[in-house]
């Protein structure tokens, strides 16, 4: 059996469409064909080399995605053939199935628990979720981009009633963000970006403002919430300086910034350290403190209410032929979210 996928193969380089043979299932390994694939900016920095070296090249990329079960290795027990599953980053119950290898002509190619830019992939049974009765298209948000968003907003920052939040960045992150911002009752939730066309699409996923991020955001900010600054940021563009821009505009005397994005290795911010006496506080986030187990059932709630409209979220369909099209648009910063629609289950 066969899968076909984009493969990195070497550092800013396109990604080479390679067919693959499956391996036999180890304990705690699921087979899925792939219906979605999120692409993320995760994939983006991979593809860029901005975490350093990379010592696992060649290897498949994606991280969250959806599809059906067509085989299950010894000991899985979550998920069975047929079923629909969320494909995620994040650790779910069940077996760590660990790394994987797939041979091709090309040689052996490398891939970790979760690969989800290809036709079928070995995935770990931890990393796998029945999503119920989710469509597909959206399950694949369910896998990183609603999960870290919506989480860095009710599971981290946990807003009061009537809050100010600014949320820089509204790619498929900070859009679920906001989304969540709005189900918290957050009042003004302001969306910052520097594209006119995503910060449309923040007014339809909840925000009450938008400013653009390239002409004075700070005090565009501060028309509409004070000179005192918002209670909250969240900061989902992963440069130095929309970070430090974040921590301009939350308020002394308990304002929060929360990190998101990524920025470079070796890249460093600089803040006044006198405003984290006056009672500014800056954390990061690592996948919004999610337990998909946990707040799944909380999101697709959301979705099925209205509340949460992933559909607008899509913002780019490509197939897997065109893959390399998806990491230059999601690379551009002009996407919501791009998925890539694997011929096949989700055709």
């Amino acid at each position: 059996m066969n899968t076909h996928a984009a493969v990195l193969i070497a550092i800013d380089q396109p990604l080479r469409l390679i067919d693959m043979e499956i391996p036999d299932l180890a304990e705690g390994q699921v087979l899925v064909d792939i219906a979605y694939a999120g692409v993320c900016r995760t994939q983006i920095n991979e593809w860029k080399g901005a975490k350093g070296p990379d010592r696992y090249l060649p290897h498949t990329l994606g991280h969250e995605g959806s599809g059906v079960v067509t085989g299950v290795g010894p000991g899985v027990t979550t998920v069975g053939v047929g079923d629909a599953v969320i494909l995620t980053w994040m650790k779910t119950p069940g077996l760590e199935g660990g790394a994987t290898s797939y041979r091709s002509e090309d040689g052996e190619i490398n891939s970790g628990p979760i690969s989800t830019f290809m036709t079928r992939a070995v995935i770990s049974e931890n990393r796998v979720l029945p999503c119920g009765d989710v469509p597909l298209d959206v399950a694949a948000l369910l896998g990183c981009a609603v999960p870290t968003g919506c989480g860095m907003v009710v599971n981290q920052l946990q807003p009061e009633l009537g809050a100010s939040i600014a949320i820089i960045g509204v790619g498929g992150i900070g859009l679920c963000a906001i989304a969540a911002a709005r189900v918290s009752g957050c009042d003004p939730i302001i969306a910052i970006d520097i594209e006119p066309g995503k910060l449309d699409f923040a007014l339809k996923m909840g925000a009450t403002h938008v400013v653009d991020g390239g002409t004075n955001a700070s005090g565009q900010v501060r028309e509409i919430v004070g000179a005192a600054g918002v209670d909250y940021c969240v900061e989902c563009v992963g440069t130095t300086g929309t970070m430090e821009t974040g921590f301009e505009l939350v308020r002394k005397g308990g304002g929060h910034l929360l990190i998101a994005g990524n920025a470079p290795k070796g890249e460093r911010i600089s803040i006044d350290p006198f405003e984290l006496i006056e009672g500014k506080c800056i954390s990061g986030s690592w996948g919004g403190d999610s337990d998909l187990a946990r707040d799944l059932s909380r999101y697709r709630d959301w979705y099925a209410e209205g509340l949460l409209p992933l559909q607008e979220l899509i913002t780019h369909r490509l197939p897997l032929e065109e893959i390399n099209t998806g990491m230059q648009i999601t690379a551009s910063g002009q996407a919501g979210r791009v998925l890539i629609q694997v011929e096949g289950v989700g055709s």
